[in-house]
């Protein structure tokens, strides 16, 4: 046989091998949604379906609002992809087409903060938020980090590829510098922008920290919050964390999937000349 097939063909062994062990966490995490607490450490464990989904679902709801929860989580973790995607390629664009004195240093100390652990953060941002009155509030959650240094780095270098002769001639046309951005740049870089939303979006949607200390009410409380919740000292709801967490990740999973292709063609992007 044919050695380029027989090496293709146990490539394609090994992908799906590794496919395979990655979906095992997530199959069993459906799994455990579906039986009662119990039954998940019988001996052997099940390793198929059950018919505890709905206890599971009703009693998510009725001691954890879990349906409230996940909607101030995509509400929060919504608000913040469309502000700080915004923010970062505004930036971005600004440090990658306009030449002005200390551009340079300008992005050095932009990309500096990234090298600055969040935990060194949190009581500064704490007192500001408690002197804003902003304590148990959506704005002290999402505005605080909406500038997002990496995300600004990211366009950055996405607009540095963008031809100068297209943007001199929607100048010359008439084009205002805010239009030129919308609509001729920005769906230029619509694969690296389709990549920073899915950042963006998953960095806010599993957010715990932050949210932990400036949500105080049950009922603003976001996914990792509720989720933190079933993890008592004596008892743990296994089953129902299990469900919490299969729920959680669908709303990353249809974000991932509607932007796959600009996804992949943001990552490819910069490896791929001509």
């Amino acid at each position: 046989m044919n050695p380029r097939i027989l090496g293709r063909a146990g490539a394609y062994l090994v992908l799906l091998a590794g496919a395979v062990i990655s979906l095992v966490p997530f199959y069993w995490m459906a799994v455990a949604a579906t039986h009662h607490t119990a039954d998940l450490f019988g001996s052997p464990p099940p390793f198929m379906p059950g018919g505890a989904l709905m206890d599971n679902l009703s009693r998510l709801q009725n001691e954890h609002r879990f349906g409230r929860v996940v909607v101030n989580s995509l509400g929060v973790a919504l608000v913040y992809t469309v502000l700080s995607s915004l923010i970062s390629a505004m930036c971005g664009y600004g440090l990658a087409k306009y030449s002005f004195r200390g551009r340079g240093i300008l992005l050095g100390v932009v990309l500096a903060t990234m090298m600055i652990p969040m935990q060194v953060l949190l009581v500064p941002l704490f007192q500001m938020m408690a002197n804003l009155g902003w304590t148990d509030t959506y704005q002290a959650v999402i505005l605080p980090f909406l500038a997002n240094a990496f995300g600004i780095f990211l366009m950055r270098q996405a607009f540095l590829a963008f031809p100068d002769e297209l943007i001199e001639s929607a100048r010359i046309d008439g084009a205002s510098d805010m239009r030129i951005f919308y609509q001729v740049v920005l769906p230029g870089v619509r694969p690296q922008l389709g990549a920073l939303i899915i950042f963006t979006f998953m960095s806010q949607w599993n957010s715990f920290i932050w949210p932990l200390l400036m949500l105080n009410t049950e009922e603003k409380f976001t996914v990792p919050i509720a989720l933190n919740q079933m993890i008592g000292l004596s008892h743990v709801d296994y089953s129902g964390l299990m469900l919490g967490s299969f729920v959680a990740t669908l709303p990353i999973m249809i974000v991932f999937f509607v932007f796959q292709r600009q996804f992949v063609a943001g990552l490819l992007g910069g490896a791929v000349k001509g």
